[in-house]
């Protein structure tokens, strides 16, 4: 098969995954003419309109329905066979990549990460969105294409690689007045608390393990994020459970301190995800190889 029928499935397989032909052309760092044109070659080769115009966007006819795993396939056969790391220049290369990822990993990971992108793939854009109950499903259909974080619900279809393991801490205020140079297990139950509800973190370790332990805690706070975390701390007298990583780049920010924990809580492995779909897609395996470069083996 030639290249350009390769490019025209993967036409196909992004206007199926995006709704857009626009979109799809974006993805693929095509002008829209180029991509329009080759979808429409498609139409004549297959005798078929392939994507019909909704409110909902470019929806698949019957037909493309049945074709798309077949194309899929064989997509992914050809990607693999003329080489998918050298197919993909990040120096020469215009595409945009979506990661879900947690509030944590925008504060400690984004920043090197856009940064490196900025040196060695300038053309290269970032979007990000908070990992939820529906990433597995957006991995999956290619609306995201990585997710970082801490993720056991995703089961068969999904690969993960491990970046580095991760424990927890606490973090009071650094003039905090009844708490010294070590946190014991009486001041920490006696000592008012925020906790942080926020999916992809590891967080549901803590609550898990701390009531199998026996540990109470006075919860005077619930939040939805870890964003806020570092400054009410500092400007109350709240004890809060955070991971190490997040906490030693929240010390640099607000008068807080990191405390070790009276009591042993388990580690986390925070891995990158990505759908055995795009295993073999070259963009997709640089990014990848770019996480686990930057981040990996700690």
């Amino acid at each position: 098969m030639s290249k350009l029928d390769l490019d025209w499935l993967a036409v196909f397989d992004a206007v199926y995954k995006t709704g857009s032909v626009s979109k799809a052309a974006e993805h693929l760092g095509l002008a829209q003419a180029a991509a329009s044109t080759m979808l429409n070659k498609l139409r004549e080769h297959f005798d078929d309109r392939l994507f019909t115009r909704t409110a909902r966007g470019m929806q698949p006819t019957p037909h493309a329905e049945r074709i798309h795993p077949h194309l899929r396939e064989a997509l992914a056969q050809l990607e693999a066979a003329r080489g998918s790391r050298s197919a993909f220049d990040p120096a020469q290369a215009r595409r945009n990549f979506r990661i879900c990822m947690t509030d944590i990993s925008e504060v400690v990971l984004l920043p090197g990460l856009l940064d490196h992108l900025r040196r060695v793939a300038p053309g290269v854009h970032l979007e990000t969105e908070i990992i939820s109950t529906a990433s597995g499903r957006r991995l999956e259909d290619g609306e995201v294409d990585l997710a970082v974080g801490f993720m056991p619900q995703l089961d068969a279809g999904f690969y993960q690689q491990t970046l580095f393991m991760q424990n927890f801490v606490a973090l009071v205020a650094r003039n905090h007045p009844r708490v010294g140079a070590r946190l014991t297990k009486k001041r920490f139950e006696a000592e008012a608390h925020a906790v942080i509800s926020s999916s992809g973190t590891g967080h549901a370790i803590v609550d898990t393990t701390l009531a199998r332990l026996g540990v109470q805690r006075n919860v005077v706070a619930r939040l939805s994020s870890f964003l806020s975390v570092a400054r009410i701390v500092a400007h109350t007298e709240l004890v809060v459970i955070v991971p190490r990583v997040l906490g030693e780049v929240l010390a640099t920010q607000e008068p807080v301190r990191l405390m070790e924990l009276p009591f042993a809580l388990p580690s986390y492995a925070v891995k990158q995800h990505w759908h055995e779909r795009f295993h073999a897609e070259a963009g997709n395996a640089w990014l990848r190889r770019t996480v686990a470069q930057l981040f990996g083996g700690g």
